[in-house]
């Protein structure tokens, strides 16, 4: 028996000892468990360290105000270092500890683990990366994005750069510099669509794992195929990499527009700060900065302890992106719980609770999310910041792009 099976032994044998002794008072207690899986360890740890303790923080200050419907909620968090064997092994102990929903983590772990999400009608979420057709509900049932997907992403960043260029791409020269994995291959089945309609030049550069070498490919951008502008689709330490190569290449970040994972302070942070990547434009799904009610929330539940807030929450991005992720978790047990008068959820019907939520906003940390049994994206809206003065400046209102397309490609998905 592994060490941490043995502590589940024992704890559970604990548990019934306890009860037991306690009499009916403690067997009052009900509790519902969430699977955390996070990497906290492997290779994006920049994203792992900051967005996971935020589900736990979450999840605290729920417990702290009374949990949800009479029920104490557990994060049962278990460190997957961005692996697809360990997601597995997380994933089948997290059941059989009886996880009513799982919050994925990867794209690689959530193509694994979304047929056995069906079979065991378990939701899982994967905010912001995963299979980009799972934003359709009809054709994967318990695969909820809940946030924009990577073709989503893809389309948003195709309108920026649009935009930007004056409101034509016609015979535009885009460079795609891509993390060479599902994750990074996601997106092109929505810039071919869209090459189609706006008449743009595409070429794509590849960056194998672990993303740290890409001198080579950040040359042939900037010294033979000279684009007029520049998509990075990174993560983990290949962002920061990313930024420094090009900035070194004389390549202006002015032209850069980052994806959701290379997006951070961290990322800025890990390439030499702010002063390095002025001008590196990023797109977020959910709100960046401290002015939000439920960071607020979170320091007053510190300060009630006698502690300081935690470190992590002064990386802004990726914390926000773990409150949102358990924020949708909590708020589909509670849409279930009202459904069943009370009664413990099963998976199922979480996943109903997913489907009911609407017009959720998190005191403004996201723009209205509607998700229904058809649409498990939430409407798939972004802003895009920049790095500008030593921080992230709002460029956009939350927006979507090509929403025609985007339906239509998912329609042939099915």
């Amino acid at each position: 028996m592994r060490p941490r099976s043995m502590m589940i032994a024992c704890t559970t044998v604990a548990a019934i000892a306890i009860s037991a002794a306690a009499g009916p008072a403690v067997a009052e207690q009900r509790e519902i468990v969430i699977g955390i899986e996070c990497d906290r360890t492997g290779p994006t740890q920049i994203i792992g360290v900051n967005y996971c303790p935020a589900y736990q923080d979450y999840i605290n200050l729920v417990n702290r105000r009374g949990g949800v419907e009479g029920y104490r909620i557990k994060g049962d968090e278990i460190d997957i270092e961005y692996k697809v064997p360990p997601a597995v092994e997380a994933y089948e102990r997290q059941k059989a500890e009886g996880a009513v929903s799982i919050m994925l983590y990867g794209t690689p772990q959530t193509q694994a683990l979304t047929q056995k999400l069906n079979e065991d009608k378990i939701p899982g979420t994967s905010a912001g990366f995963g299979t980009a057709s799972a934003a359709n509900g009809l054709r994967y049932p318990y695969l909820f994005p809940i946030a924009a997907t990577y073709w989503t992403q893809g389309a948003a960043a195709i309108k920026f750069i649009k935009d930007k260029l004056g409101g034509s791409l016609d015979g535009k020269k885009i460079a795609y510099l891509l993390y060479d994995n599902p994750s990074g291959h996601e997106p092109l089945a929505i810039f071919e669509e869209l090459r189609k309609v706006e008449k743009f030049e595409l070429k794509t550069f590849s960056v194998p794992p672990p993303g740290v070498e890409m001198g080579a490919q950040i040359l042939d951008i900037t010294q033979r195929f000279r684009p007029d502008f520049v998509m990075t689709h990174l993560f983990g330490r290949s962002p920061s990499v990313a930024l420094k190569e090009l900035r070194r290449n004389g390549y202006p970040l002015s032209k850069v527009v980052g994806f959701v994972w290379g997006s951070a302070e961290a990322d800025v942070e890990a390439a030499g700060g702010w002063s390095v990547a002025e001008g590196y434009h990023t797109i977020q799904f959910a709100g960046v900065g401290n002015d939000y009610p439920v960071r607020n929330d979170i320091v007053e539940m510190y300060k009630a302890e006698g502690k300081q807030p935690p470190k992590e929450m002064q990386e802004t991005v990726y914390y926000n992106r773990g409150l949102l992720t358990a924020a949708l978790h909590v708020e589909a047990i509670r849409n279930a719980l009202k459904a069943t008068d009370g009664r413990p959820p099963t998976g199922e019907d979480v996943k109903k609770g997913f489907e009911s939520i609407h017009n959720f906003t998190l005191g403004g940390l996201v723009p209205p999310l509607e998700i229904s049994a058809a649409d498990h994206e939430g409407g798939g809206w972004v802003q895009i910041f920049q790095v500008k003065g030593g921080k992230f400046v709002k460029e956009t209102d939350w927006f979507r792009a090509y929403p025609e397309v985007l339906a239509r490609l998912l329609k042939a998905s099915e």
